[in-house]
């Protein structure tokens, strides 16, 4: 690229810093009794920044951070994106073999740690060759203490090392369905990444509940990007996300739809003032459509679906306008695509399929990855002819909308066919006394899937298994009643949110094991 079409590039975190230097003054991130304005940001990112350089981080390397949803986590990541640093930020709930391969697949230099996580982090250090480990926040003993070594230098503006086509993340697929993949993402990319509030992002007022390593810190971004605030809690507690709301006046929030459950069935959830939301975005797994209707009944016309992938980006949005309680059938769907991507349908030899048929969602756009980091034939296997397939299987109808019916490694091939399992928790979520269900495949003796149901009943709910499978057998058939199904208070749930399907069936194995 020459130097000319470069000079002109601005990177999001170019974006972020203009937008905080437009009114320095005014509220930019709330962390619990902590206040920070725009410029008090602006500054730190500044001289963090500057701190890093002197430490030898430079353009091109990787930055891993292992920090929770702090101020200076924040700081920290555009810190090493105005570097030209690829950031690789780390789900904390994964396991310490998990992180120090994470560690070494993606070649980090760096490691950032916040002084919650500095045990794992010295214990990383010992695992991991890495040219050095700072701290956000001193007297842990693990590594430099980065906020002191900023307090030390310039906070003055200094301009973005990165290029277009340099990697700006490398994010880990949360590895609920198999081996973590590392997928690359380029500056020139994500400066036209994200949600976009034209004229009245001033207004914006975002709370993050879940991971910063995750879809609430695209939230966050975007919000600074158009001049709102953001208010980050330390981690989702449906009590504590009612007040924060009511307290904040929360105009913007992203939640996975095991939590929007949460918050809806809080004791507090009637008794909170929630007018002040204007978009309850939610996604990252199926959701039930009967529990979304009772979710606009109660939040309002705000909810707003968004199906996307690590490796796709954006692909479709159900909108406000389109959670219509009585248009249930709406509810099923993800929505219609997203304007600058294609989507097509195709079956296993590549063919596009006409309206309603299922096939694997293939998508064409802007933000598709650049590839799995330093996996090329695992990149050529889901990347062919500039279309990523999804690995998602879904249909579209005829007025446009997407419906996702399953994941293809989680759809159970079973004798006689396959098991959609969105469409069987949906089923089962259905019921009055079920709450919310996870279904998955656990091979038996002979090494067939078996179809097996784990459900969460409401309170005082009495359902039974033998009721269970009779009403499924009854409308879906035979095909889809469950082999088992076992009853659980609640549904154990991965850093980001989702169900965590490989801890329900390592439970499930070690079950058929002892039975």
């Amino acid at each position: 690229m020459d130097h000319h079409t470069t000079a002109h590039f601005r990177t999001h975190v170019e974006e972020i810093l203009d937008a905080l230097d437009k009114d320095p003054g005014r509220e930019a991130l709330v962390h619990q009794d902590r206040r920070l304005s725009a410029g008090e940001l602006r500054r730190l990112v500044y001289s963090m920044a500057r701190a890093l350089r002197s430490q030898g981080v430079a353009r091109g390397q990787t930055v891993t951070l292992l920090a929770g949803n702090l101020p200076e986590t924040l700081a920290a990541r555009y810190a090493a994106g105005l570097l030209g640093c690829a950031v690789n930020h780390l789900y904390a709930g994964l396991a310490a073999d998990v992180h120090a391969h994470i560690l070494q697949d993606v070649e980090t230099r760096t490691l950032i740690a916040d002084p919650a996580h500095h045990e794992r982090a010295a214990d990383l250090a010992r695992r991991v060759p890495l040219d050095r480990v700072l701290v956000l926040g001193g007297g842990s003993g693990v590594g430099a203490d980065l906020l002191a070594l900023a307090a030390a230098e310039s906070s003055e503006a200094l301009p973005s090392e990165a290029r277009p086509q340099d990697v700006c993340t490398i994010r880990h697929t949360g590895g609920t369905t198999g081996h973590p993949k590392a997928i690359c993402t380029t500056f020139g990319q994500w400066a036209s990444n994200g949600p976009h509030w034209s004229g009245e992002g001033d207004q914006v007022r975002t709370l993050v509940c879940t991971t910063l390593a995750h879809a609430a810190g695209l939230l966050a971004d975007a919000t600074l990007r158009h001049g709102g605030a953001v208010v980050l809690l330390d981690g989702f507690e449906a009590g504590a996300v009612l007040s924060a709301v009511e307290r904040e006046r929360i105009s913007h929030m992203f939640l996975l739809p095991p939590l929007l459950y949460q918050l809806m069935d809080h004791p507090q959830a009637d008794r909170t003032d929630t007018s002040s939301l204007r978009m309850l975005t939610y996604g990252g797994c199926a959701s039930s459509p009967a529990r979304l209707a009772a979710a606009v009944r109660r939040f309002g016309p705000v909810l707003n679906q968004f199906y996307g992938q690590n490796e796709a980006g954006g692909i479709s949005v159900l909108s406000p306008e389109d959670h219509d309680p009585r248009r249930p059938e709406l509810l099923r769907t993800a929505g219609k695509v997203l304007e600058g991507v294609e989507v097509a349908i195709r079956d296993a030899a590549g063919r596009d399929l006409p309206a309603g048929e299922h096939g694997e969602i293939c998508v064409r756009s802007a933000q598709v990855m650049q590839g799995y980091w330093k996996q090329p034939e695992l990149t050529a296997e889901v990347l062919r002819d500039g279309w990523l397939h999804t690995g998602d299987i879904g249909f579209l109808d005829a007025d446009g909308y997407l419906t996702i019916v399953d994941r293809l490694k989680d759809m159970i091939v079973v004798v006689g066919g396959h098991v959609y399992t969105v469409e069987l928790e949906d089923e089962l979520n259905s019921h009055p006394q079920v709450l919310a269900s996870a279904v998955l495949g656990v091979p038996d003796a002979n090494l067939m899937e078996r179809v097996h149901a784990v459900v969460v009943r409401t309170p005082g709910g009495d359902v039974g298994e033998e009721e269970l499978r009779a009403m499924v057998r009854e409308r879906k058939g035979a095909m889809y009643e469950p082999a088992h199904v076992t009853f659980v208070d609640a549904l154990p749930l991965t850093d980001a949110g989702k169900p965590d399907k490989k801890l329900l069936r390592s439970r499930a194995l070690g079950q058929t094991a002892s039975a």
